[in-house]
Protein backbone atom coordinates (compact mmCIF):
# COMPACT_ATOMS: atom_id res chain seq x y z
CA UNK A 1 0.00 0.00 0.00
CA UNK A 2 1.36 3.42 -1.44
CA UNK A 3 2.38 6.04 1.82
CA UNK A 4 0.27 8.58 1.72
CA UNK A 5 2.42 11.66 1.44
CA UNK A 6 2.11 14.21 4.42
CA UNK A 7 3.83 17.98 4.09
CA UNK A 8 5.86 16.66 1.34
CA UNK A 9 7.06 20.14 -0.05
CA UNK A 10 9.15 22.88 1.61
CA UNK A 11 8.99 26.57 1.27
CA UNK A 12 12.68 25.75 -1.20
CA UNK A 13 10.42 23.31 -2.88
CA UNK A 14 7.66 25.46 -4.22
CA UNK A 15 10.36 27.88 -5.59
CA UNK A 16 12.55 25.96 -7.50
CA UNK A 17 10.67 23.01 -8.52
CA UNK A 18 10.48 22.22 -12.30
CA UNK A 19 7.52 22.07 -14.55
CA UNK A 20 4.72 19.29 -13.59
CA UNK A 21 2.48 18.59 -10.59
CA UNK A 22 4.16 18.17 -7.23
CA UNK A 23 1.97 16.28 -4.43
CA UNK A 24 1.90 18.02 -0.89
CA UNK A 25 -0.50 15.42 0.59
CA UNK A 26 -4.14 15.98 1.43
CA UNK A 27 -5.39 16.50 -2.25
CA UNK A 28 -2.59 19.82 -1.90
CA UNK A 29 -0.63 20.02 -5.08
CA UNK A 30 1.60 22.50 -6.64
CA UNK A 31 1.21 23.31 -10.41
CA UNK A 32 4.38 24.68 -12.21
CA UNK A 33 3.62 25.57 -15.31
CA UNK A 34 6.68 25.77 -18.28
CA UNK A 35 6.88 29.27 -18.51
CA UNK A 36 7.16 29.06 -14.33
CA UNK A 37 3.59 30.15 -13.56
CA UNK A 38 3.42 28.43 -10.00
CA UNK A 39 -0.44 27.73 -8.63
CA UNK A 40 -1.75 25.64 -5.72
CA UNK A 41 -4.46 22.97 -6.41
CA UNK A 42 -6.80 21.05 -4.19
CA UNK A 43 -7.49 17.94 -5.34
CA UNK A 44 -10.96 15.64 -4.28
CA UNK A 45 -12.88 12.83 -4.52
CA UNK A 46 -16.51 13.15 -4.26
CA UNK A 47 -19.62 10.63 -5.64
CA UNK A 48 -16.62 8.62 -7.29
CA UNK A 49 -15.72 11.84 -9.36
CA UNK A 50 -12.29 13.35 -8.87
CA UNK A 51 -12.00 17.20 -9.31
CA UNK A 52 -9.38 20.43 -9.02
CA UNK A 53 -10.63 23.48 -7.20
CA UNK A 54 -8.03 26.11 -7.99
CA UNK A 55 -6.58 27.89 -4.65
CA UNK A 56 -4.53 31.09 -6.04
CA UNK A 57 -0.93 31.97 -7.37
CA UNK A 58 2.26 30.14 -5.69
CA UNK A 59 5.82 31.38 -5.08
CA UNK A 60 7.11 34.69 -5.02
CA UNK A 61 4.44 36.93 -4.54
CA UNK A 62 1.77 34.15 -3.81
CA UNK A 63 -0.08 32.06 -1.63
CA UNK A 64 3.13 30.67 0.51
CA UNK A 65 2.87 26.80 1.75
CA UNK A 66 1.29 26.83 5.27
CA UNK A 67 -1.58 29.11 4.23
CA UNK A 68 -2.03 26.74 1.41
CA UNK A 69 -2.31 24.00 3.27
CA UNK A 70 -5.04 25.68 5.64
CA UNK A 71 -7.04 26.51 2.34
CA UNK A 72 -6.85 22.40 1.73
CA UNK A 73 -7.60 21.42 5.02
CA UNK A 74 -10.55 24.03 5.07
CA UNK A 75 -11.95 22.49 1.48
CA UNK A 76 -11.32 18.34 3.04
CA UNK A 77 -13.71 19.50 5.94
CA UNK A 78 -16.33 20.76 3.68
CA UNK A 79 -15.57 17.55 1.48
CA UNK A 80 -15.90 15.41 4.49
CA UNK A 81 -19.73 17.24 4.74
CA UNK A 82 -20.90 16.34 1.67
CA UNK A 83 -20.38 19.93 0.04
CA UNK A 84 -18.82 20.77 -3.13
CA UNK A 85 -16.28 23.31 -3.42
CA UNK A 86 -16.40 23.92 -6.76
CA UNK A 87 -20.40 24.17 -6.87
CA UNK A 88 -19.95 26.20 -4.12
CA UNK A 89 -17.72 28.70 -5.24
CA UNK A 90 -19.93 29.00 -8.47
CA UNK A 91 -22.96 29.76 -6.37
CA UNK A 92 -20.91 32.98 -4.25
CA UNK A 93 -20.18 33.48 -7.59
CA UNK A 94 -23.36 34.11 -9.07
CA UNK A 95 -24.84 35.46 -6.15
CA UNK A 96 -21.99 38.21 -6.27
CA UNK A 97 -22.87 38.86 -10.17
CA UNK A 98 -26.56 38.69 -9.19
CA UNK A 99 -25.89 41.29 -6.56
CA UNK A 100 -23.58 43.38 -8.37
CA UNK A 101 -26.24 43.73 -11.46
CA UNK A 102 -29.09 44.43 -8.87
CA UNK A 103 -26.62 47.45 -7.83
CA UNK A 104 -25.68 48.54 -10.98
CA UNK A 105 -29.61 48.11 -11.81
CA UNK A 106 -30.91 50.44 -8.96
CA UNK A 107 -28.47 53.38 -10.06
CA UNK A 108 -30.73 53.24 -13.52
CA UNK A 109 -33.48 56.03 -13.30
CA UNK A 110 -37.12 56.02 -15.45
CA UNK A 111 -35.64 59.14 -16.96
CA UNK A 112 -32.41 57.48 -18.13
CA UNK A 113 -34.38 54.83 -20.14
CA UNK A 114 -37.01 57.20 -21.57
CA UNK A 115 -34.42 59.45 -22.69
CA UNK A 116 -32.28 56.49 -24.00
CA UNK A 117 -35.99 54.69 -25.78
CA UNK A 118 -36.33 58.15 -27.08
CA UNK A 119 -32.92 58.35 -28.77
CA UNK A 120 -33.57 54.72 -30.59
CA UNK A 121 -36.84 55.50 -31.40
CA UNK A 122 -38.03 58.97 -32.13
CA UNK A 123 -36.43 58.54 -35.78
CA UNK A 124 -39.26 56.60 -37.02
CA UNK A 125 -41.92 58.12 -35.05
CA UNK A 126 -44.01 60.67 -37.87
CA UNK A 127 -43.06 64.10 -37.15
CA UNK A 128 -41.49 66.58 -34.89
CA UNK A 129 -44.25 67.86 -33.06
CA UNK A 130 -44.70 63.73 -32.38
CA UNK A 131 -41.31 63.59 -30.72
CA UNK A 132 -41.63 67.28 -28.73
CA UNK A 133 -44.91 65.83 -27.43
CA UNK A 134 -43.04 62.71 -26.11
CA UNK A 135 -40.59 65.11 -25.09
CA UNK A 136 -42.89 67.97 -23.15
CA UNK A 137 -45.19 65.60 -21.57
CA UNK A 138 -42.37 63.54 -19.84
CA UNK A 139 -40.51 66.85 -18.55
CA UNK A 140 -43.72 68.32 -17.62
CA UNK A 141 -45.68 65.07 -15.91
CA UNK A 142 -43.39 62.37 -15.44
CA UNK A 143 -39.85 63.26 -14.36
CA UNK A 144 -41.09 65.95 -11.62
CA UNK A 145 -42.77 62.48 -9.71
CA UNK A 146 -40.55 59.66 -11.01
CA UNK A 147 -37.91 60.62 -13.08
CA UNK A 148 -35.24 59.97 -10.93
CA UNK A 149 -36.47 57.24 -9.22
CA UNK A 150 -35.03 53.64 -10.39
CA UNK A 151 -36.87 52.22 -12.88
CA UNK A 152 -37.06 48.90 -11.05
CA UNK A 153 -38.95 50.13 -7.83
CA UNK A 154 -41.22 51.94 -10.29
CA UNK A 155 -45.47 51.03 -9.18
CA UNK A 156 -48.91 51.49 -9.37
CA UNK A 157 -48.95 54.41 -6.77
CA UNK A 158 -46.59 56.13 -9.04
CA UNK A 159 -48.14 55.98 -12.27
CA UNK A 160 -51.46 57.09 -10.15
CA UNK A 161 -49.46 59.66 -8.96
CA UNK A 162 -49.06 61.54 -12.14
CA UNK A 163 -52.31 60.24 -13.82
CA UNK A 164 -54.90 60.81 -11.18
CA UNK A 165 -55.04 64.60 -11.01
CA UNK A 166 -55.30 65.22 -14.38
CA UNK A 167 -57.46 62.48 -15.99
CA UNK A 168 -60.75 64.39 -15.77
CA UNK A 169 -59.56 67.86 -16.61
CA UNK A 170 -57.04 67.06 -19.92
CA UNK A 171 -57.85 63.57 -20.39
CA UNK A 172 -56.31 62.78 -23.85
CA UNK A 173 -53.11 64.20 -22.35
CA UNK A 174 -53.46 62.05 -19.82
CA UNK A 175 -54.26 58.90 -21.73
CA UNK A 176 -51.36 59.50 -23.79
CA UNK A 177 -48.96 60.07 -20.88
CA UNK A 178 -49.93 56.50 -19.27
CA UNK A 179 -49.13 55.05 -22.72
CA UNK A 180 -45.81 56.70 -22.99
CA UNK A 181 -45.13 55.60 -19.22
CA UNK A 182 -46.04 51.75 -20.29
CA UNK A 183 -43.84 51.89 -23.37
CA UNK A 184 -40.73 53.30 -21.24
CA UNK A 185 -41.79 50.20 -18.83
CA UNK A 186 -41.86 47.88 -21.25
CA UNK A 187 -38.10 48.86 -22.67
CA UNK A 188 -36.96 48.58 -19.30
CA UNK A 189 -38.14 45.12 -18.58
CA UNK A 190 -37.04 43.89 -21.64
CA UNK A 191 -33.71 44.81 -21.27
CA UNK A 192 -33.82 43.47 -18.18
CA UNK A 193 -34.06 46.37 -15.65
CA UNK A 194 -37.40 45.47 -14.31
CA UNK A 195 -39.73 42.31 -13.52
CA UNK A 196 -43.21 41.64 -12.75
CA UNK A 197 -46.25 43.38 -14.56
CA UNK A 198 -46.50 47.00 -15.85
CA UNK A 199 -48.18 49.01 -13.71
CA UNK A 200 -48.93 51.55 -15.89
CA UNK A 201 -50.78 48.66 -18.45
CA UNK A 202 -54.60 49.87 -18.90
CA UNK A 203 -56.37 46.41 -19.58
CA UNK A 204 -56.86 44.73 -16.20
CA UNK A 205 -55.01 46.89 -14.23
CA UNK A 206 -55.25 50.79 -14.74
CA UNK A 207 -58.64 50.38 -16.48
CA UNK A 208 -60.01 48.68 -12.74
CA UNK A 209 -59.26 52.27 -11.25
CA UNK A 210 -59.72 55.03 -13.48
CA UNK A 211 -62.87 55.75 -15.76
CA UNK A 212 -62.29 55.04 -19.75
CA UNK A 213 -62.34 58.18 -21.49
CA UNK A 214 -65.00 57.41 -23.87
CA UNK A 215 -67.03 58.01 -20.10
CA UNK A 216 -65.61 61.24 -20.08
CA UNK A 217 -67.02 64.10 -21.31
CA UNK A 218 -64.11 66.50 -22.05
CA UNK A 219 -62.24 63.97 -24.09
CA UNK A 220 -63.72 65.26 -27.38
CA UNK A 221 -63.12 68.87 -28.72
CA UNK A 222 -65.71 70.77 -27.98
CA UNK A 223 -67.23 71.98 -31.73
CA UNK A 224 -69.48 75.01 -32.84
CA UNK A 225 -72.83 73.55 -33.86
CA UNK A 226 -72.50 73.82 -38.30
CA UNK A 227 -75.29 75.78 -38.12
CA UNK A 228 -73.89 78.20 -36.09
CA UNK A 229 -71.07 78.39 -38.46
CA UNK A 230 -72.35 80.86 -41.51
CA UNK A 231 -72.56 83.83 -38.61
CA UNK A 232 -68.79 82.97 -37.31
CA UNK A 233 -67.22 83.13 -40.36
CA UNK A 234 -68.93 86.49 -41.07
CA UNK A 235 -66.61 87.82 -37.85
CA UNK A 236 -63.84 85.35 -38.89
CA UNK A 237 -63.51 87.24 -42.37
CA UNK A 238 -63.75 90.68 -40.83
CA UNK A 239 -60.98 90.37 -39.43
CA UNK A 240 -57.38 90.43 -41.28
CA UNK A 241 -54.60 88.83 -38.46
CA UNK A 242 -52.87 85.90 -39.78
CA UNK A 243 -54.61 83.75 -37.81
CA UNK A 244 -57.82 84.92 -38.49
CA UNK A 245 -56.65 83.61 -42.42
CA UNK A 246 -55.25 80.28 -41.00
CA UNK A 247 -58.46 79.50 -38.95
CA UNK A 248 -60.56 79.97 -42.18
CA UNK A 249 -58.66 78.23 -43.89
CA UNK A 250 -58.47 75.15 -41.80
CA UNK A 251 -62.20 75.15 -41.65
CA UNK A 252 -62.25 75.19 -45.88
CA UNK A 253 -59.97 72.27 -45.95
CA UNK A 254 -61.24 70.87 -42.77
CA UNK A 255 -57.78 70.40 -42.27
CA UNK A 256 -56.23 69.62 -38.31
CA UNK A 257 -54.67 72.81 -37.01
CA UNK A 258 -50.95 70.91 -37.17
CA UNK A 259 -51.09 69.83 -40.75
CA UNK A 260 -52.04 74.07 -41.35
CA UNK A 261 -49.75 75.77 -39.29
CA UNK A 262 -46.84 73.18 -40.67
CA UNK A 263 -48.00 73.44 -44.35
CA UNK A 264 -45.16 74.50 -46.55
CA UNK A 265 -45.63 76.45 -50.15
CA UNK A 266 -44.16 73.05 -51.94
CA UNK A 267 -47.21 71.03 -51.25
CA UNK A 268 -49.06 73.82 -53.21
CA UNK A 269 -50.34 73.46 -56.22
CA UNK A 270 -52.20 76.79 -56.89
CA UNK A 271 -52.79 76.31 -60.41
CA UNK A 272 -54.56 73.18 -59.99
CA UNK A 273 -56.01 73.81 -56.14
CA UNK A 274 -54.22 71.19 -54.85
CA UNK A 275 -52.25 70.69 -51.15
CA UNK A 276 -50.64 67.66 -50.59
CA UNK A 277 -50.30 66.46 -46.84
CA UNK A 278 -46.81 64.05 -47.09
CA UNK A 279 -47.76 61.48 -45.05
CA UNK A 280 -44.86 61.87 -42.37
CA UNK A 281 -46.97 64.82 -41.24
CA UNK A 282 -50.30 62.75 -41.43
CA UNK A 283 -51.88 61.26 -38.13
CA UNK A 284 -52.63 58.15 -40.43
CA UNK A 285 -49.09 58.05 -41.97
CA UNK A 286 -50.77 58.30 -45.46
CA UNK A 287 -50.34 61.30 -48.13
CA UNK A 288 -53.41 63.32 -48.11
CA UNK A 289 -54.58 65.58 -51.26
CA UNK A 290 -56.89 68.49 -49.98
CA UNK A 291 -58.71 69.90 -52.59
CA UNK A 292 -58.92 73.84 -52.44
CA UNK A 293 -61.92 75.61 -52.89
CA UNK A 294 -61.95 79.04 -54.64
CA UNK A 295 -61.72 81.03 -51.05
CA UNK A 296 -59.01 78.68 -49.75
CA UNK A 297 -56.47 79.53 -52.74
CA UNK A 298 -57.86 83.71 -52.08
CA UNK A 299 -56.43 82.83 -48.51
CA UNK A 300 -53.06 81.52 -50.15
CA UNK A 301 -52.62 84.22 -52.39
CA UNK A 302 -53.29 86.88 -50.01
CA UNK A 303 -50.46 85.39 -47.80
CA UNK A 304 -47.84 84.59 -50.47
CA UNK A 305 -46.15 87.80 -50.84
CA UNK A 306 -45.15 87.57 -47.49
CA UNK A 307 -42.61 85.17 -48.31
CA UNK A 308 -42.22 82.94 -45.55
CA UNK A 309 -41.52 79.23 -45.37
CA UNK A 310 -44.41 77.94 -44.55
CA UNK A 311 -48.53 78.99 -45.41
CA UNK A 312 -49.30 80.95 -42.44
CA UNK A 313 -46.27 82.55 -40.88
CA UNK A 314 -45.77 84.48 -37.01
CA UNK A 315 -44.92 87.90 -36.40
CA UNK A 316 -41.51 87.01 -35.97
CA UNK A 317 -41.33 85.39 -39.37
CA UNK A 318 -41.24 81.40 -37.86
CA UNK A 319 -44.11 79.33 -38.47
CA UNK A 320 -47.62 80.59 -36.61
CA UNK A 321 -48.22 79.61 -32.93
CA UNK A 322 -49.86 76.51 -32.06
CA UNK A 323 -52.20 78.78 -29.39
CA UNK A 324 -52.84 81.74 -32.22
CA UNK A 325 -55.83 80.26 -33.52
CA UNK A 326 -57.29 79.33 -30.02
CA UNK A 327 -56.87 83.01 -28.73
CA UNK A 328 -57.90 84.26 -31.97
CA UNK A 329 -61.03 82.08 -30.90
CA UNK A 330 -61.50 83.01 -27.40
CA UNK A 331 -60.73 86.96 -28.18
CA UNK A 332 -63.73 86.45 -30.99
CA UNK A 333 -65.61 84.62 -28.59
CA UNK A 334 -65.57 87.65 -25.90
CA UNK A 335 -66.30 90.00 -28.26
CA UNK A 336 -69.51 88.30 -29.36
CA UNK A 337 -70.63 87.74 -26.09
CA UNK A 338 -70.06 91.58 -25.08
CA UNK A 339 -72.07 92.64 -28.47
CA UNK A 340 -74.93 90.66 -26.88
CA UNK A 341 -74.45 87.78 -28.82
CA UNK A 342 -74.27 84.03 -27.61
CA UNK A 343 -70.59 83.33 -27.88
CA UNK A 344 -69.02 80.53 -29.71
CA UNK A 345 -69.66 77.39 -27.13
CA UNK A 346 -70.18 73.90 -27.78
CA UNK A 347 -73.37 73.40 -26.36
CA UNK A 348 -73.32 69.50 -25.80
CA UNK A 349 -69.65 70.44 -23.81
CA UNK A 350 -71.08 73.50 -22.49
CA UNK A 351 -67.67 74.56 -23.12
CA UNK A 352 -65.86 76.89 -25.29
CA UNK A 353 -65.32 75.42 -29.51
CA UNK A 354 -61.53 74.93 -30.43
CA UNK A 355 -60.15 75.09 -33.82
CA UNK A 356 -59.96 71.35 -34.18
CA UNK A 357 -63.58 71.10 -33.24
CA UNK A 358 -64.43 72.58 -36.71
CA UNK A 359 -64.31 69.26 -38.32
CA UNK A 360 -66.52 67.92 -36.47
CA UNK A 361 -68.94 70.42 -37.50
CA UNK A 362 -68.10 69.95 -40.76
CA UNK A 363 -68.66 66.54 -40.56
CA UNK A 364 -72.10 67.10 -38.72
CA UNK A 365 -73.07 69.30 -41.72
CA UNK A 366 -71.97 66.70 -44.56
CA UNK A 367 -74.08 64.27 -42.26
CA UNK A 368 -77.21 66.46 -41.90
CA UNK A 369 -77.08 68.79 -45.36
CA UNK A 370 -75.71 66.61 -48.17
CA UNK A 371 -75.94 63.53 -49.83
CA UNK A 372 -72.00 62.71 -50.12
CA UNK A 373 -70.93 59.39 -49.29
CA UNK A 374 -69.99 58.37 -45.94
CA UNK A 375 -66.37 57.21 -47.27
CA UNK A 376 -65.78 60.19 -48.86
CA UNK A 377 -66.91 61.85 -46.25
CA UNK A 378 -64.42 60.02 -43.90
CA UNK A 379 -61.22 60.66 -46.99
CA UNK A 380 -62.07 64.25 -46.64
CA UNK A 381 -61.05 64.42 -43.21
CA UNK A 382 -58.31 62.03 -43.33
CA UNK A 383 -59.55 59.02 -41.31
CA UNK A 384 -58.54 55.47 -42.21
CA UNK A 385 -61.17 53.50 -43.34
CA UNK A 386 -61.90 51.04 -40.84
CA UNK A 387 -63.79 47.90 -42.89
CA UNK A 388 -60.36 46.12 -43.98
CA UNK A 389 -61.78 44.90 -47.04
CA UNK A 390 -63.21 47.86 -48.33
CA UNK A 391 -59.69 49.62 -47.49
CA UNK A 392 -58.05 46.83 -49.58
CA UNK A 393 -60.20 47.53 -52.72
CA UNK A 394 -60.06 50.93 -52.48
CA UNK A 395 -57.34 52.32 -54.54
CA UNK A 396 -58.48 56.12 -55.23
CA UNK A 397 -58.92 58.96 -52.93
CA UNK A 398 -62.68 60.43 -54.85
CA UNK A 399 -60.19 63.32 -54.99
CA UNK A 400 -62.71 64.98 -58.07
CA UNK A 401 -66.28 64.12 -56.06
CA UNK A 402 -64.17 65.53 -53.00
CA UNK A 403 -63.48 68.85 -54.84
CA UNK A 404 -67.33 69.15 -54.98
CA UNK A 405 -68.01 68.35 -51.62
CA UNK A 406 -65.39 71.28 -50.44
CA UNK A 407 -66.67 73.44 -52.65
CA UNK A 408 -70.02 72.94 -51.22
CA UNK A 409 -68.98 73.44 -48.04
CA UNK A 410 -67.07 76.94 -48.53
CA UNK A 411 -70.17 78.16 -49.86
CA UNK A 412 -72.08 76.97 -47.27
CA UNK A 413 -69.72 78.32 -44.50
CA UNK A 414 -69.90 81.83 -46.56
CA UNK A 415 -73.73 82.00 -46.61
CA UNK A 416 -75.34 84.04 -44.58
CA UNK A 417 -77.36 81.76 -42.98
CA UNK A 418 -78.57 78.65 -43.96
CA UNK A 419 -82.45 78.62 -44.52
CA UNK A 420 -84.63 76.31 -41.99
CA UNK A 421 -81.64 76.45 -40.06
CA UNK A 422 -82.68 74.78 -36.47
CA UNK A 423 -79.80 76.41 -34.01
CA UNK A 424 -79.90 75.17 -30.59
CA UNK A 425 -79.98 77.64 -27.98
CA UNK A 426 -76.41 77.96 -26.60
CA UNK A 427 -76.47 81.38 -24.95
CA UNK A 428 -76.07 81.33 -20.71
CA UNK A 429 -73.59 78.27 -21.20
CA UNK A 430 -70.46 78.21 -19.20
CA UNK A 431 -66.88 78.28 -21.12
Amino acid sequence: MPRKLSNALSHKTVLSAKPGRHADGGGLHLLVKETGARSWVYRFMLKGKSRDVGLGAAGQGGISLSAARDLALALRLKVKAGIDPLDERQREASAALASAQAEQIAGITFKAVAVAYMGTNEASWRNDKHRQQWRNTLESYVYPVMGELPVADIGTAHVLKILEPIWQDKSETASRIRGRIETVLDAAKARGYREGENPARWRGHIAQILPARSRLTRGHHPALPYEALPGFFGALRSRSATAALALEFAILTAARTGEVLEAVWHEVDLDKAIWTIPAARMKGGKEHRVPLSARALEILREVEPLGSETLFCGSGGGKLSSMAMAMLLRRMHDADLKGGGAGYFDPKAKRLATPHGFRSSFRDWADERTGYPHEMKEMALAHTIGNKAEAAYRRGDMFDKRRRLMADWATYCASDGAAGAKVSPIRGAAA
